[in-house]
């Protein structure tokens, strides 16, 4: 049963160009699909999530990642009467702007665009579905619901401070209320992302053998998830055991959510979405004794995967060339695609044409990154003996 305060598709806020709706899906429906036929959105497949694409064929991509995010947010939205369409187009749309080789490629075109108004990838996250995808006869962009790029927009919270361009941009032409909460479909969409990254970065760290099960099993939450499958399957196989303690550590975070979610939105009574946006606080939530345990872990990952030597080794050289490609493309447009030459032709100056190269290098795979790096200067950007360690290889 939806409940009260769940984003209704008949009482949408409508697209930028108005669209005749479709007789068999809603408008929430239509955007979802827009998302999963978009050109970025194929692209996540060939983006680094914590390891880089041709690493391993067992690692998650940022195309996996976003799938298992929608599949968590559609299981909570279902529980709490959401609208599960609008919460699976936020979530599979989320991580649109990122650029390759993950957060390390983000922050190294940070650096590079902070004299052009700076990077940030859910701000280009709206500017590919507003501008950057252009496929339709009719506009640019994908021409999704307000609520969907609400959603995108603020799912994290309301935008306060200096607004990055990209939003800017966008938000001229569209008010998103960037100074309220985004609606708890959207909220939903941000914490299964918490959820499926803590959850699958503990699968792929142990595949990569950063970390070992014993480690993990005398760590918070999961030290309880590792002692009920040993009670229940005494003997049972190293590599099974661990996938049943994941897969009750999955189990606790969602269930918490749900529980703490419930807990708040029953508190404030919420009678319309718009209540939830005015609310002036989060509605969808970890509970503060889960968070802080959850921050242990989330600082054990850090130092043992993400700031693993064998990871910073590869982020040092991804990080070069980003810092290679950016001002080879800012010195010589000519050498972008063709399609991209017309936009070069009508910038009126720097900052115009920076923005245009920072959106070709976003919106590169990690693997078209490393191609171009070696068509352009005829070496490779990762030393042969260094594309992936024996235990990366996937086998």
């Amino acid at each position: 049963m939806t409940a009260p305060y769940a984003s209704d598709p008949k009482a949408s806020r409508g697209r930028l160009y108005p669209e005749e709706e479709s007789a068999f899906r809603s408008c929430f429906q239509r955007d979802r699909d827009r998302i999963i036929h978009a050109s970025s959105f194929r692209r996540l497949k060939h983006k680094t999530q914590v390891f880089i694409e041709h690493e391993g064929d067992y690692f998650r991509t940022r195309l996996t990642h976003s799938i298992e995010v929608a599949q968590v947010a559609r299981t909570i939205c279902g529980t709490l009467g959401l609208n599960p369409e609008l919460t699976e187009a936020v979530a599979l749309a989320h991580d649109l702007g990122h650029t390759p080789f993950g957060h390390t490629g983000e922050d190294a075109l940070s650096e590079l665009m902070a004299p052009y108004g700076g990077f940030d990838h859910n701000a280009q996250a709206i500017r590919i579905v507003t501008a950057l995808e252009r496929h339709y006869a009719e506009w640019d962009g994908l021409n999704l619901t307000w609520e969907t790029l609400e959603g995108i927009a603020k799912h994290n919270g309301p935008v306060t401070g200096d607004i990055p361009w990209a939003l800017a941009e966008c938000n001229a032409q569209i008010d998103l209320e960037l100074h309220t909460h985004a609606s708890a479909e959207a909220q939903v969409a941000a914490l299964s992302d918490d959820i499926a990254y803590n959850n699958h970065d503990l699968h792929d760290g142990l595949r990569a053998e950063l970390f070992s099960t014993d480690e993990l099993a005398e760590m918070p939450i999961l030290k309880d998830c590792f002692g009920e499958v040993d009670r229940k399957y005494p003997g049972l196989n190293y590599y099974r055991r661990r996938h049943e303690a994941l897969r009750r550590f999955f189990g606790v975070l969602v269930e918490d959510v749900i529980a703490v979610s419930r807990r708040n939105l029953d508190d404030l009574n919420p009678s319309s979405v718009q209540d939830i946006r005015d609310a002036g606080r989060m509605m969808v939530q970890f509970s503060p004794d889960l968070w802080a345990q959850l921050k242990v872990i989330r600082e054990f990952l850090f130092h043992r995967m993400y700031r693993a030597p064998e990871v910073v080794e590869i982020r040092s050289y991804v990080t070069e060339l980003i810092h290679e490609l950016f001002p080879m493309f800012m010195d010589r447009p000519d050498l972008l695609p063709k399609q991209w030459r017309k936009a070069v032709e009508e910038a009126q100056d720097e900052t115009a044409l920076a923005r245009i190269v920072s959106d070709y290098i976003a919106g590169m795979t990690d693997r078209y990154a490393l191609q171009e790096h070696e068509r352009l200067t005829g070496r490779s950007a990762i030393p042969a003996g260094r594309r992936a360690t024996p235990t990366q290889r996937g086998g």
